[in-house]
C-alpha cells in the first residue's frame, strides 16, 4: 500500500506508525508528523503554522494529491520549509477529523476528502480546504501558491489570522439549540417520513441526483415508518434503493460486497472503495426487509457479501478490517472492470455471450470503454443463484484473482465491528445461517479481549497495538453487537458485558448538558471536546445510544433505563426537530420507544424453543426478544406477569408500552400479531 515504496527515500516519521494510511506515506519527502503534542511543540518552537492533511486508505483523490504533491520533492521543500506538516488517518482518529472539517464547513467550503488545513501552533484553525492540484487548474491556485500565500498572511496579518481562528473556535464550541422543546410523537414521525420519501427518486432510487450515497439511516427510517402505518410507499423507497443498489454497479457481482457510492444517478458506475460500515449497515437492511418480505434477491446479495466478508475481510484475528482501496496499479477501478473480449476469452462461446447479455458487458463498454457487471438492464433474464451462471462468476473470479489487487486497510476498528457484528447476527436470524453466528461471536470476542485495557475499550487495533481510549461511537457500537447476541442467543453474558460498557460510557463521555460527548473525559485534549448528534457515514453515537437505551429497558426490566432515555430525548431530540434529515438515528430510536415490539417467551421446553426460533426471524429494528425461561424470571412490574396464573405450557407475549398481549403458542401466531396481520387482543 506504500505507493512510492520504490522511491528508496529515506522514512519518515510515519514509519513508526501502524495505520496502513499513514504507512502509505511513510517515504514521502515531506518531513510529516503524526498528531501528537510533539507536533504542536515543534510548530510553537519554529513559529510556524500547521498543514494538518486528513485522510484515508481508500479515498482516491487522497492517492492524487499524494502522488501529485506528496511524493514530489519540490512541493515538500516548500511544505517543509513554511509548516510543520501532520498527516491524520481519519479512520483512526475521527474525533480530530470530525473538528477540523465542522471548521471547513463554518468557513462556507462544502467538505471533503483529502481534508487540508492550516492551524495556529495550538492547533486552532483559521483557513483550509480539500484537494489541491500541484499546478493550476481551472482556476484552482497550484498548491504551492496556495502554500506561500498562507504562510505569508500567517506572518504578516496576525490579527487577521487570529480574529479568524478565534470566530472558529468560538462556533466550534457552541452547541446544537433549538428554541422550542420538541413535542415528538408518531403523528410528527410520520409527517418526517413523508417529507423524506417525496425526496427520493421513484426511478432508480435513493434521493434524487447523483452521486447516490446508500443513506442507510434514510432508507431504515423509510422502512420503520411503513412498518409503523402499514404505508406500502415508505417499504417501496426502501426496497427500490435496495434493489437498485443490489443490481447495479455498485454491487461487485462476483466478489460480493457493496462499493462506498455511485457517481451517477442510476448506481451503475461506483467509487469503487469497500467500506467495513457501508457493508454492515446494507446487510443489516437486507435483513430487516428480507423479515417482511422473503425477496429472494436479498437472500443472495447477503450470502454473497458474507461471503465476500469471510474471503478478503476478516484478520487472522477474527476481527473485521476496515476497507478495500478503490485504486490498483495507479487507476481507480481497474481491478473491478473488464473488457468483452476478456469475458470471452475466460468462459469462451456461447458462455461470454450469455454472462454478456445479463450482466451488460459489450464491445463498446460501459464505462470509460470498459466494463462494470451489472444487472440494472436485464434482472428478468433470471437470477443470480443460477448454477451454471454461479459458475461462469467463480471463473471470471478466479482470473480477477491473478490481477494485482487493492490495497487491503487491514486496522480492527471497535466502532465498524460493533456494527458489522449486529448486523451478521440479524442475518444469521432471519436467513437461517448458524455458522454466521459464529463469525460474530468471534469478532466480538476479539474486540472485547484484544481491544480493551479493563473495562476500557480502545478505539483501533494494528499488529498488537491497540489506539486508546474508544470514542463513544465505540461503545455505542459494541453495546448493539452485545444486545444483538444476547437476543439472538439468549444468554446473560453479553447483556452483562453490555452493561458494563454502558457504564463506561456514562462514566467517561456523559454530557451534563445531555447526550454524549464523542471523546472520553481523559482523552488527549483537542481545541474543543467535540460532540456532534448528527449522523455520517455510521448513525451518531447519541443515536446508537438511545436505541441500545431502550433495549436495556426491555431486557433488564430495571425503569432507569426508560427514565434515561426519555431524558437522552429531552435534551437531543429538539435539535433533532430542526436538523431532519440529520438525526434519523435517534428518531429511529423514538420510535422503538413508542412502537416497538417486545417479544416475550416463557419457558423452556421444545416449545418455547420454535417461539424463540419464531421470534428471532422477525425484523430486528422494529422488536426486541426476551426469553424469560420461567415465569418469575421477568421482573416483578413487567406487564405479562399479571397473565402468568394462567398459563398451562409455554408461550410468547407481545407487549408495546405497557400493554401486552394475550399469550399466543404457535410461531404462526406470534408472527402474525408482530407484523399486525391481525388485532392484538390486549389487557392493560
Amino acid at each position: 500500500m506504500n505507493h512510492a515504496a520504490g522511491s528508496g527515500r529515506p522514512a519518515n516519521r510515519l514509519a513508526a506508525e501502524t495505520s496502513p494510511y499513514l504507512l502509505q506515506h511513510q517515504h514521502n519527502p515531506v518531513d510529516w508528523w503524526p498528531w501528537g503534542t510533539e507536533a504542536l511543540s515543534e510548530a510553537q518552537q519554529t513559529n510556524r503554522p500547521i498543514l494538518l492533511s486528513i485522510g484515508y486508505a481508500a479515498c482516491h483523490w487522497c492517492h492524487v494529491m499524494a502522488h501529485e504533491s506528496f511524493e514530489d520533492d519540490e512541493v515538500a521543500a516548500v511544505m517543509n520549509e513554511l509548516f510543520v506538516c501532520i498527516k491524520v488517518d481519519r479512520e483512526e482518529r475521527p474525533d480530530i477529523d470530525q473538528i477540523y472539517m465542522s471548521a471547513l464547513h463554518l468557513l462556507g467550503e462544502q467538505g471533503g476528502w483529502p481534508l487540508t488545513m492550516f492551524l495556529s501552533s495550538d492547533g486552532s484553525p483559521f483557513w483550509g480546504g480539500t484537494y489541491f492540484p500541484k499546478l493550476p487548474d481551472y482556476g484552482r491556485p497550484a498548491f504551492t501558491d496556495v502554500l506561500q500565500s498562507v504562510a505569508r498572511v500567517f506572518h504578516d496579518k496576525p490579527d487577521r489570522v487570529a480574529q479568524t481562528r478565534n470566530a472558529l473556535i468560538a462556533r466550534l464550541s457552541q452547541r446544537a439549540k433549538a428554541d422550542n422543546p420538541a413535542n415528538l410523537g408518531v403523528a410528527e414521525l410520520n409527517n418526517a417520513a413523508a417529507a423524506i420519501a417525496r425526496s427520493t427518486d421513484p426511478v432508480n432510487g435513493g434521493l434524487h441526483g447523483a452521486p447516490k450515497f446508500p443513506q442507510c439511516s434514510v432508507l431504515e427510517f423509510l422502512w420503520r415508518a411503513g412498518a409503523r402505518t402499514g404505508d406500502d410507499r415508505f417499504f417501496a423507497a426502501t426496497t427500490l434503493t435496495l434493489t437498485q443498489m443490489s443490481q447495479g454497479g455498485i454491487y461487485d457481482h462476483l466478489g460480493g460486497g457493496y462499493a462506498r457510492y455511485s457517481v451517477d444517478d442510476r448506481w451503475l458506475v461506483p467509487h469503487f472503495e469497500k467500506m467495513l460500515y457501508d457493508n454492515a449497515q446494507i446487510l443489516d437492511l437486507l435483513a430487516l426487509d428480507y423479515a417482511r418480505s422473503k425477496n429472494p434477491l436479498y437472500r443472495e446479495r447477503a450470502i454473497e457479501t458474507v461471503d465476500w466478508l469471510r474471503r478478503e475481510m476478516l484478520t487472522g484475528e477474527g476481527g473485521f478490517a476496515s476497507s478495500l482501496d478503490a485504486d490498483s496499479e495507479g487507476e481507480e477501478g481497474k481491478f473491478y472492470v473488464w473488457s468483452l473480449s476478456e469475458i470471452e476469452e475466460v468462459l469462451g462461446q456461447p458462455d461470454a455471450a450469455d454472462f454478456a447479455a445479463r450482466y451488460d458487458i459489450t464491445a463498446k463498454g460501459n464505462f470509460e470503454g470498459h466494463n462494470i457487471p451489472n444487472r440494472l438492464k436485464s434482472a428478468k433474464l433470471g437470477g443470480d443463484d443460477d448454477a451454471h451462471m454461479q459458475t461462469l462468476r467463480e471463473k471470471l473470479l478466479a482470473r480477477r484473482a491473478s490481477r494485482t489487487r487493492p490495497g487491503l486497510d487491514d486496522k480492527v476498528l471497535a466502532d465498524w465491528n460493533g456494527l458489522m457484528i449486529a448486523a451478521i447476527v440479524h442475518a444469521a436470524c432471519v436467513f437461517d445461517k448458524p455458522d454466521w453466528l459464529e463469525i460474530a461471536r468471534t469478532a466480538f470476542d476479539f474486540v472485547r479481549k484484544s481491544m480493551t485495557r479493563g473495562e476500557r475499550l480502545g478505539h483501533s487495533w494494528r499488529e498488537g497495538r491497540l489506539l486508546v481510549p474508544a470514542l463513544a461511537s465505540d461503545y455505542a457500537a459494541m453495546i448493539r453487537a452485545a444486545l444483538a447476541l444476547c437476543e439472538a442467543i439468549g444468554d446473560t453474558a453479553h447483556l452483562e458485558q453490555a452493561l458494563r460498557w454502558q457504564a463506561t460510557l456514562d462514566t467517561h463521555y456523559a454530557d451534563e448538558h445531555g447526550g454524549y460527548y464523542f471523546t472520553a473525559d481523559d482523552a488527549e485534549g483537542l481545541i474543543v471536546r467535540p460532540h456532534s448528534t448528527a449522523d455520517d457515514a455510521i448513525p451518531n453515537h447519541d443515536g446508537l445510544i438511545a436505541q441500545n437505551l431502550v433495549r436495556f429497558a426491555a431486557l433488564t426490566g430495571d425503569s432507569k433505563w426508560r427514565d434515561q432515555i426519555d431524558g437522552l430525548f429531552v435534551a437531543l431530540l429538539p435539535s433533532a426537530t430542526e436538523k431532519g434529515f440529520g438525526q434519523l438515528s435517534l428518531l429511529s430510536a423514538l420510535d422503538l420507544r413508542l412502537t416497538g415490539a417486545e417479544i416475550v417467551v416463557v419457558g423452556s421446553d421444545a416449545q418455547a424453543e420454535t417461539l424463540l426460533s419464531a421470534a428471532r426471524t422477525l425484523p430486528h429494528a422494529t422488536s426486541i426478544v426476551l426469553h424469560a425461561p420461567r415465569g418469575d424470571a421477568l421482573p416483578a412490574e413487567h406487564p405479562a406477569r399479571a397473565k402468568l396464573a394462567a398459563m398451562k405450557q409455554s408461550a410468547a407475549f407481545v407487549c408495546r408500552g405497557q400493554t401486552c398481549s394475550l399469550p399466543v403458542t404457535t410461531s404462526q401466531a406470534l408472527i402474525d400479531l408482530v407484523m399486525r396481520r391481525v388485532p392484538a387482543k390486549a389487557e392493560p
